[in-house]
């Protein structure tokens, strides 16, 4: 009976396999979105650690199966033709839960090109055809997610972002990479062969990253936004923030007073709610910047501010401006080696009104 449904189901799944592939990937991607808990949350680092295990054993001897150094016993050899599956399941899920991190993190524009490139692993996870491919194509996307757990594993211990837990990533990625390659080597000496299969894509993924993290695209995990925007007052009360607008209800898009009708003596508050781990300290920057007539912006201050982790909802801070011009204007929110966390863009309009105001105040 089981026999009989198990070949019923292969069947069906070989006849609708590219259907069925799209329904559980989209299924699996908004389980995730629903179900991710917190980047230092011990149960999902453990779990990471342990999906990454499963993927790297299957990558090991599918790798000794097909160049014919290992076959499987006859207790295993039920499971092992479900390989596939199970290896593309836990890599969908880990370049899912990653892809969710980096979006959360990341300033969208600024990291376009990054996060196009994740989501776009994540999908090609997913292909038949690739599902098909050779074994090389699967050492690269588990690259991609070893290095992803690393460079988030690193900032949570190290408490800061940065050159040095990139290169601990760096690092530990290859570390792992030539260990399964030494492991290899001792039943299957073709260093051509695994250098190939194993170190190529090893060293392309960690090129590639390092080649974003140099150009700032990549988001700084484990740093993001919850909230933030433009004040005309920021003022602190009993451990909480008041903040003070004019923004109408019907521009429930904006955050803050985006369009700032600005009197004279008024300063321009920014306000943001950043999430950190616990036991996380770094500083960040406030930089503020103007568009000028030939549409470039120009950096005007450049404000430091203090994250400390642990809280729930996030660290929250607040910097000012009193000298500026009407016009364009840019907030952003960025690390000590200039990846931008988040970024917020307002206009700055001069206002002759007298009367008296009623700003809308805000408790957080």
């Amino acid at each position: 009976m089981i026999t009989e449904y198990k070949n019923k189901f292969l069947q069906y799944y070989e006849k609708n396999e590219t259907k069925l592939d799209v329904v559980v990937f989209i299924a699996g991607f908004l389980f995730d979105i629903i179900t991710m808990s917190d980047i230092d949350d011990i149960f999902s680092i453990v779990q990471q650690i342990v999906y990454l295990g499963i993927i790297f054993s299957i990558i090991y001897f599918e790798i000794l199966f097909r160049l014919f150094k290992w076959k499987p016993g006859p207790k295993i050899v039920r499971v092992w033709e479900y390989r596939t599956l199970v290896l593309h399941f836990f890599l969908g899920s880990l370049l899912s839960l990653y892809s969710l991190f980096y979006i959360k993190s990341a300033s969208v524009l600024h990291s376009l090109i990054f996060l196009g490139m994740m989501l776009l692993v994540l999908f090609a996870n997913e292909l038949p055809g690739v599902k098909k491919s050779n074994i090389s194509i699967k050492a690269g996307m588990f690259g991609v997610c070893l290095f992803s757990f690393f460079s988030i594993l690193f900032p949570l211990l190290l408490g800061f972002v940065g050159w040095i837990p990139l290169l601990l990533a760096i690092a530990a990625t290859g570390a792992v990479f030539y260990g399964m390659y030494r492991l290899l080597f001792k039943k299957i000496p073709d260093h051509y062969s695994l250098t190939k299969i194993v170190l190529a894509p090893a060293g392309s993924v960690i090129s590639l990253f390092l080649v974003f993290y140099v150009m700032g695209w990549i988001p700084p995990i484990p740093l993001s936004v919850v909230e933030h925007g433009i004040y005309h007052n920021v003022e602190k009360q009993e451990g909480n923030y008041l903040l003070s607008s004019e923004r109408p209800w019907w521009r429930f898009w904006q955050s803050g007073d985006q369009h700032f009708k600005a009197r004279p003596g008024d300063k321009v508050f920014y306000y943001a709610q950043i999430y950190s781990p616990t036991r996380f300290q770094d500083q960040i920057f406030i930089q503020w910047s103007q568009l000028n007539a030939k549409g470039n912006w120009v950096a005007a201050d450049k404000i430091p501010l203090q994250v400390v982790g642990g809280r729930k909802m996030g660290f929250r801070g607040f910097a000012f401006k009193s000298n500026y011009q009407p016009g364009e204007w840019r907030v952003q929110v960025l690390t000590t080696h200039g990846q931008e966390i988040t970024r917020l863009e307002f206009e700055v309009e001069s206002s002759a009104e007298t009367e008296p105001r009623m700003f809308n105040i805000e408790k957080k």
